[in-house]
């Protein structure tokens, strides 16, 4: 480890080291396999930080076949999120679908949200209360900047949700305040009606701040 870490820094400041760095990358991708998982969750880090496609390779089989994994799923697709694409993609996709554990779930949400098909997924997670609550906004956030025109609807039917919960409410209005359409919004008697009674003293009071600052918006 302490050689690794000396090559490390050695890598970025060192001003002939490219003259090495074939080797260096030759020594990574054996020590990747080593069976000390230290050395390994470090070097294959190194690697895709470099986008290895060999380190790549090695993380896409072990989520696709587990027997041949060399990190726990939740780091490899962390891993995999410094290069992500197509393969890296339906990979993460079928995870969302059967995750091994929640942890790799969620960072199988977090790497899809750079993918424009997934967005129709994260649409069905924000919309499911059974969800946890961190996969839901981070589907939020996805859809932000995968269809923003998709946030606003499905935050709209939460707002009008009233067993929904506070925290995802107070992101569904930070949407629709912020991308929304104002006239389109301020007609909504139902929508104005659901965020007066989000603004309750039932509703937690760092979330009510969203409320009120909404219905200021449209001097309600």
């Amino acid at each position: 480890m302490a050689a690794l870490q000396s090559l490390g820094a050695a890598a970025f400041s060192v001003p002939n080291f490219e003259s090495v760095s074939a080797d260096y990358i030759a020594a990574l991708r054996e020590v990747s396999t080593d069976s000390h998982e230290q050395l390994r969750r470090r070097s294959l880090g190194i690697l895709m930080r470099n986008k290895d496609g060999f380190a790549q390779k090695k993380l896409l089989d072990g989520l696709k076949n587990p027997a041949k994994a060399l990190l726990p799923p939740e780091k490899a697709l962390q891993l995999l999120g410094n290069d992500a694409h197509a393969g890296a993609y339906s990979v993460a996709r079928a995870i969302v679908k059967k995750p091994p554990n929640q942890d790799a779930k969620r960072e199988a949400l977090r790497l899809l949200a750079a993918d424009v098909k997934s967005a129709p997924m994260f649409e069905k997670v924000l919309r499911d209360k059974k969800e946890l609550r961190e996969n839901r906004q981070i589907a939020a956030s996805a859809l932000h900047s995968l269809n923003p025109q998709k946030l606003q609807q499905q935050a709209l039917k939460i707002l009008k949700d009233k067993s929904d919960y506070s925290d995802i409410k107070a992101t569904s209005l930070t949407a629709l305040e912020q991308f929304g359409d104002d006239a389109k919004l301020a007609k909504d008697k139902a929508l104005m009606l659901s965020v007066t009674r989000f603004n309750s003293s039932k509703t937690p009071a760092k979330y009510r701040q969203s409320a009120r600052r909404f219905l200021s918006k449209y001097d309600r």
